[in-house]
């Protein structure tokens, strides 16, 4: 959807800067009302299922890396969400899965190239018959440990949710953005709730460790445009209220989604995308039309710290532990991995950014937020929308 900034839109008390109006209920949904005092609690989020991209896998490789799986939240159950000293040995050792494609035999792949395969991540270097010892020694599943089963070693490190420069005004996505208690992540994109009274709310998306503090925000908390590590201080530099957001299970239950939303300023965000050509800022729109990941997919993301990457999407249905600092893990599950096509396709700051089709139609497919050694994880964009109950805004 194509919009013009500067007509319709309410706006907040001239002397109150840090406060709104009150949405009316009765406002037409493109009449966007200021963020406001009347709501004074969160509005929690759920997960809606979205459809199998792995319908095409044979059972036994799907019944392998959910076993997997299995295993991966027992630990993180077992040891409440805090990473021990020796956690990088044996089983330890494996952040995450997800169905890849194999790449030829060698120390790191068992699998075909061209066809599916068991992806697994890895904090430290290992070899494909190492990492399957483990799997059998310590998770039980000894199916894994079959010739038969392809198996891609990916080396990530510990995989970090990205918590990590100029103002702008209007605000585009693709730019340094923060809950005021944080360092600084990326604005998504616009979007606007599909139920009264939240769609008279202009907001913008990102993640809940960008705009939420990693659920340690409160409903019209400060959202400030540059993050405060780049500068940005309330109320000076607010651009929004911390509005929503999906709370992350730190005790080994399963996430699927790290996003929440800020209920915007109209005339302080616009729904356009940046990125800087020859140092100048240039703008450009994505679609509101949702897509599929698919294995192979050449996609793309302007972010706050590596600003517009190429990178292509090499693991779908990806689960993986997520470092979130101070010695949280969050086990995440059906996540997009993706490879950047020419250097990194992200990095700490990027968290947040929206990831869309590289092609003229620039169709959304993932909410980056997490990543070790220059691979990127993403949530489903449509998974995202639906917990959020949003629609894009583009």
């Amino acid at each position: 959807m194509m919009i013009g900034n500067d007509n319709g839109f309410s706006a907040p008390p001239g002397n109150a800067p840090g406060r709104g109006q009150s949405a009316d209920d009765e406002e037409a949904p493109q009449q966007f009302a200021a963020p406001g005092d009347d709501d004074g609690h969160i509005e929690s989020a759920s997960v809606s299922e979205v459809p199998d991209a792995l319908s095409g896998v044979s059972m036994e490789l799907l019944e392998i890396k959910r076993s997997i799986e299995d295993g991966m939240r027992q630990a993180i159950s077992q040891a409440a969400g805090v990473r021990a000293a020796d956690a990088f040995s044996d089983a330890g050792n494996i952040q995450g899965v997800s169905i890849g494609l194999g790449e030829g035999a060698s120390d790191s792949s068992s699998g075909e190239p061209g066809m599916p395969a068991l992806t697994l991540y890895v904090a430290e270097p290992t070899s494909v018959d190492r990492a399957k010892a483990a799997i059998v020694g310590a998770m039980g599943v000894r199916a894994v440990a079959s010739d038969k089963v392809p198996v891609n070693i990916v080396v990530t490190g510990v995989i970090d949710a990205q918590p990590h420069r100029f103002r702008l005004r209007p605000a585009p996505g693709g730019v340094s953005v923060g809950h005021f208690r944080i360092t600084a992540g990326t604005i998504a994109c616009l979007a606007v709730g599909r139920t009264p009274p939240r769609n008279t709310r202009l907001m913008i998306l990102s993640n809940n460790h960008v705009l939420a503090n990693a659920n340690g925000g409160v409903f019209n908390d400060c959202i400030v445009q540059p993050g405060p590590i780049d500068g940005g201080r309330c109320p000076q530099d607010q651009i929004a209220v911390l509005e929503r957001f999906v709370p992350i299970n730190f005790s080994g239950g399963v996430n699927f989604v790290d996003c929440a939303t800020g209920w915007a300023w109209p005339d302080r965000v616009r729904p356009e995308l940046v990125y800087l050509s020859g140092g100048v800022p240039a703008y450009f729109r994505i679609s509101n039309a949702l897509v599929a990941p698919a294995l192979g997919m050449l996609v793309g993301k302007s972010g706050r710290t590596t600003q517009l990457t190429q990178g292509r999407i090499t693991g779908l249905g990806a689960t993986i532990n997520v470092n979130y600092g101070g010695g949280r893990i969050a086990l995440f599950q059906d996540q997009i991995a993706i490879t950047g096509v020419s250097g990194a396709f992200s990095a700490g700051g990027d968290s947040g950014s929206s990831i869309w089709t590289w092609n003229q139609q620039r169709n959304p497919v993932g909410l980056l937020f997490a990543g070790g050694n220059n691979i990127t994880f993403a949530n489903q964009l449509r998974r995202v929308v639906a917990a959020l109950d949003i629609n894009l805004y583009t």
